[in-house]
């Protein structure tokens, strides 16, 4: 796939009328309009086989990319080219017929993206399979919930064997288990050299999968580049700027010490987007510091996807840390047994000291995620293993 040098622009008039009776009303009524411009100048290429992935704030255009990249949205200039099918999996509910069975809908897009209708048929099953309803077949997708809806969508997309996958950041809406799946279909896709741009606001994700990632602000592009690089920009750029999810933005003291990245391994030491229940997990967190700091601390906190904090991981219960000289690097890890309920969490790192109140040296909300995976829930923020004894009496 190469791009070039492509603008999309959209015009937002000042006054809008949806009826031809409030036309009549108003037969002199300026049709002026702002332009938005969404995209401008954007080029990159994509070899066959790369895992691409495309970041940037909300509003920088990543959406719109890919819907110029579908033939969803046409361009005002430069140039597309795409080699071999495509498959886009760009927006929840995009070309499914709610009215219709899920049936239905899963044979006629199979077809419009480019299977043939035997085709179409024979894969029928395992798409469903996949997509794990069964038992909701014949029922109208205007029933489904939108986690039915993602699940259903993604697996026609990746049946249509395209050379170039297309993939927004609407697997968020998916559970923690679906997105497992997904993430093990990028693996099998990646082996079978097939091309997929990947848009998200997860870093994780990009570092774990992409071999490339490009930063998208405002609609242009600022840097493109290897992941690490590209995520530790957005980084920058988002908390530079961006409220907390608190909503308040955190009293930052200066740049004394900044977070660089914060990532999930195994306990082979592979990184992971995912661990199961009872699996040893390792989280990583680069630090740098521009000036000398005396016995920071360093805090991890989890929250799930309703935004409740389960816990807090700290360095504060393990007394002082030490000095750290002015351009020193350091790495704080965090080793424990996964027990907590099946959900998706978002982890944000803190550097702070204490003079004598807490001040914030670096915080990132919600740099990272993972997901928790089990085949037990017991209701609760966490699952620990609490085995009850019943006596008899």
């Amino acid at each position: 796939m190469a791009v070039s040098d492509v603008s999309k622009a959209f015009r937002l008039p000042h006054q809008r009328y949806s009826t031809l009776k409030e036309r009549a009303l108003h037969p002199f009524t300026s049709s002026s309009y702002d332009l938005l411009q969404a995209l401008e100048e954007v080029s990159f290429e994509v070899p066959q086989g790369e895992f691409f992935g495309i970041v940037g704030r909300n509003g920088s255009g990543k959406s719109t990319l890919l819907k110029c990249l579908a033939g969803i949205y046409g361009i005002d200039g430069g140039r597309i080219d795409v080699t071999g099918r495509l498959s886009p999996f760009i927006e929840l509910g995009v070309g499914f017929n709610p009215d219709l069975t899920a049936r239905d809908n899963v044979l006629i897009n199979a077809i419009m993206l480019g299977l043939t209708r035997k085709e179409a048929r024979r894969r029928f099953d395992e798409i469903i399979a996949f997509a794990e309803l069964e038992e909701f077949v014949d029922l109208k997708l205007k029933n489904y919930s939108s986690g039915m809806s993602v699940r259903l969508g993604f697996s026609v997309a990746i049946q249509v064997d395209a050379e170039v996958l297309l993939v927004d950041e609407v697997l968020a809406v998916g559970d923690g288990a679906f997105q497992r799946k997904c993430f093990d279909e990028f693996d099998r896709m990646r082996a079978e050299n097939r091309s997929i741009l990947f848009v998200t606001h997860d870093m994780g994700s990009v570092e774990r999968f992409c071999d490339r990632a490009m930063l998208l602000e405002e609609g242009r592009m600022l840097a493109i580049g290897p992941p690490d690089e590209i995520t530790q920009r957005y980084n920058e750029i988002n908390f530079g700027s961006a409220p907390t999810s608190g909503g308040l933005a955190p009293e930052i003291l200066g740049r004394t010490a900044r977070i660089k990245s914060l990532w999930c391994e195994t306990a082979s030491g592979a990184r992971a987007v995912a661990v199961g229940r009872g699996e040893q997990c390792r989280l990583h967190l680069a630090v740098e510091f521009q000036e000398t700091v005396a016995d920071p601390h360093f805090s991890l906190i989890f929250r799930n996807e309703v935004r409740h904090t389960i816990f807090v991981a700290t360095t504060l219960a393990h007394g002082p840390t030490g000095i750290f000289d002015a351009g020193e690097r350091a790495t704080i890890r965090l080793t424990f047994e996964n027990w907590l309920a099946p959900n998706r969490y978002t982890i944000t790192p803190m550097i702070a000291v204490w003079r004598p109140e807490e001040q914030v040296l670096d915080r990132k909300d919600d740099l990272a995620s993972l997901i928790a995976e089990s085949q037990v829930n017991s209701g609760g923020g966490t699952d620990i293993p609490t085995p009850l004894e019943i006596i008899r009496s």
